[in-house]
């Protein structure tokens, strides 16, 4: 006899279903008349747990209509092709269904459960592919005849949730709650036949058949060739015979279900071979284990430089483990990065490639697996997003001290190891993540100029090395180390104690603007103006030593000169500074060369920096003791040698451009360079 599917009047998982199909028109609309019909005065459902899911057969006038039953088909149709994104996940729904089934039945065993009558069976998921038809069997509990009827003839009524509600101590392993996934077989399916033995009663069992119309039957007996349990055959549609053969179902089975508790055969082939490591504990786990599930997550064939293996029960239920790769592949010009962390629930996957690890930590591989988060009815997507964050900021946290655990512990491999290849990775994390910006930066390695070349120091140990009068820490952006040692910036620190960071590349600029201080100490760029480093007892930027040079009166003069000379096109200002030994003037608080070089590649791809071409007014300083601007404020009054004077003068300014690194086209200076050289070499006036 054929019966009516019917919609379950249970709200939690109505909510739960409203929550995932909500997402179109179409789908809200009629959810809405669903309930609408279902809370109506009415078709108020009776307070009888049994009466609740049938359908009023009254010939009263006014409950004739039959619109009820075309919604039930509606809801099925809906329930079928709009919950889920893709059609393979009946593969995962139907495992995890057998999963749930064989985790009851062990259960009642270790319960000592007397009304297990069926005492042999298949004690894993069995899946075949063959003649346009998939099976997928498992040797769990079955179901009864009624359970058959209530379980499968009412959409949202879940019997694991149902299982767990009556005090089960199983929950932990139960994967099932909303009682939909079963349905997803009719994505790919034209009718779909569930034979079942249960393990509570003797008999040849029973088979649920439907065509997903909306309506099905149970007709006495079940295949004969298992003991007990559930085999569902799925009779696929013409359209999806060549696409689930054996190679197909077993991509998606490792793809969701790898990991689930017991064994899954494909064709008589065991599929699932690897064992979800992150569920034991960190102690039983060996490191060829580790080595073989690295290379399963990551795809790798390597080793991992670094493991995090742990489990927490605050604030989140939390398995995790993570690994360090020993390389990354950015480097190499293959793109950015997708993240390599999974979640899972339950030991089934949720989301590859998931945000449970913010964008910086792309690099590292593997799996967390959360029991507490509430799962879209499709299980596709965890519906609390603050749960999300929360989960986020948990597992960022414990990697991130576990970093520091690994720079502390291990202080030579990180330095020479993880530092070079995934460095980049931490100064991304502190100018995107102020959150962890303080832990961040402790974590940074650069050179410095009190260390040779190649060796690496932290802002810890610059701190620990600063003399008592001194409150800021020094940095200079540079192309290299030769480069910065030769900057004019450097020439202030050379007679001092202070030591300066030497940072190569651009990001640095932006992770030292974003940082701003370490341990209350500013960090300051050694190409700020009105820099004050102090003076060694040897001071050569001390123009009123011994050493020639102008007057303060003759040093003001020129520096006004200079002003209009370069106009305000060029420099903004032009001032006297102490801070010069051999070189005649510098340039100050400008973005550096770095930044520069950055900000004109993101603009020629299509950003919005715009101007680059253009530098922009500069602040000038000029060494009064250089013999150059001696001799500059000697012949600028000369009315023969004007000309020359204001070459001169045009580059000194764009010399300092230079050995900043900001200008971007020094072809401009070159007649200008050529004219100079002539009149050296003629001996002209």
């Amino acid at each position: 006899m054929l019966r009516n599917i019917s919609l379950l009047a249970s709200k939690a998982p109505l909510q739960a279903f409203n929550a995932r199909a909500a997402k179109s028109t179409y789908t809200r609309h009629t959810i809405i008349q669903t309930l609408i019909t279902k809370t109506s005065p009415i078709n108020q459902p009776s307070s009888h747990p049994r009466q609740q899911s049938r359908h009023f057969t009254s010939t009263s006038p006014s409950l004739e209509k039959t619109a009820f039953k075309a919604e039930t088909r509606q809801l099925l149709d809906i329930v079928t092709n709009s919950i889920y994104t893709d059609s393979e996940v009946y593969v995962r729904e139907l495992i995890s269904n057998g999963s749930d089934s064989l985790e009851k039945l062990r259960h009642l065993k270790v319960s000592n459960h007397s009304g297990l009558l069926r005492p042999s069976g298949n004690e894993g998921v069995k899946i075949t592919s063959s003649g346009g038809v998939v099976t997928i069997e498992d040797g769990g509990v079955g179901m009864t005849r009624e359970e058959l009827e209530v379980n499968l003839g009412t959409i949202a009524r879940s019997g694991s949730r149902e299982f767990v509600s009556e005090g089960k101590d199983a929950d932990g392993d139960i994967i099932g709650k909303f009682g939909v996934g079963f349905y997803s077989a009719f994505m790919v399916g034209e009718r779909v036949e569930v034979h079942s033995k249960s393990a509570k009663e003797e008999g040849g069992g029973f088979t649920w058949k439907s065509d997903g119309g909306g309506e099905f039957e149970i007709v006495e007996g079940a295949d004969e060739d298992f003991e007990r349990g559930c085999r569902i055959k799925i009779f696929l549609k013409e359209g999806e015979k060549e696409e689930w053969g054996k190679e197909r179902l077993k991509e998606v089975i490792k793809k969701y279900s790898n990991f689930v508790n017991f064994p899954i055969t494909l064709n008589d082939e065991e599929v699932n071979t690897v064992e979800a490591v992150w569920s034991k504990m960190p102690s039983e786990v060996s490191d060829d284990t580790h080595k073989e599930f690295y290379r399963f997550v990551s795809g790798a064939f390597d080793e991992p430089m670094y493991k995090l293996h742990y489990r927490a029960d605050a604030p989140l239920d939390i398995k995790a483990l993570l690994y360090i790769p020993k390389f990354h592949t950015e480097k190499y010009g293959m793109g950015r990065m997708e993240k390599g962390v999974s979640l899972y629930s339950r030991k089934v996957l949720i989301e590859s490639k998931s945000d449970v690890m913010p964008e910086w930590l792309r690099f590292v591989k593997g799996v967390v697996d959360c029991e507490d988060l509430p799962l879209s009815i499709s299980r596709e997507k965890a519906q609390d997003s603050r749960l999300v964050a929360k989960l986020r900021q948990a597992t960022t946290r414990r990697l991130v001290s576990e970093l520091e655990k690994f720079k502390r512990k291990e202080g030579e491999k990180f330095r020479t190891e993880f530092w070079p290849e995934f460095g980049h990775f931490i100064k991304e994390g502190v100018c995107q993540d102020y959150q962890f910006q303080s832990q961040l930066s402790k974590l940074l390695h650069f050179e410095s100029s009190k260390s040779p070349a190649g060796e690496l120091t932290t802002l810890e140990e610059y701190v620990s090395r600063m003399e008592a009068a001194q409150q800021e820490i020094y940095y200079l952006v540079a192309p290299s180390r030769e480069v910065a040692e030769r900057s004019p910036y450097m020439e202030a620190f050379a007679n001092t104690k202070r030591e300066v960071l030497f940072v190569y590349s651009a990001i640095d600029d932006f992770v030292m603007s974003n940082l701003d201080k370490f341990e209350d100490r500013k960090l300051r760029s050694a190409e700020d103006k009105d820099l004050d480093v102090g003076q060694g007892d040897d001071s050569s930027s001390d123009a009123s030593g011994d050493k020639p040079g102008l007057s303060a009166s003759d040093a003001d003069e020129v520096c006004a000169w200079l002003t209009t000379t370069l106009g305000p096109a060029k420099v903004s200002g032009v001032k006297v500074t102490n801070r010069l030994g051999s070189s005649p003037a510098i340039v100050t608080n400008h973005e550096s060369g770095a930044m520069r070089r950055m900000m004109r590649m993101v603009d020629t791809q299509g950003g919005a920096t715009g101007g680059l071409d253009v530098v922009g007014p500069q602040e000038l300083e000029v060494n009064p003791g250089h013999p150059l601007i001696v001799g500059l404020s000697r012949i600028k009054g000369e009315e023969e040698r004007e000309g020359m004077a204001k070459d001169v003068a045009e580059q000194i300014f764009d010399n300092a451009l230079v050995q900043a690194g900001i200008m971007d086209d020094p072809r401009g200076m070159i007649e200008r360079v050529n004219n100079i050289m002539e009149h050296v070499v003629n001996g002209k006036e």
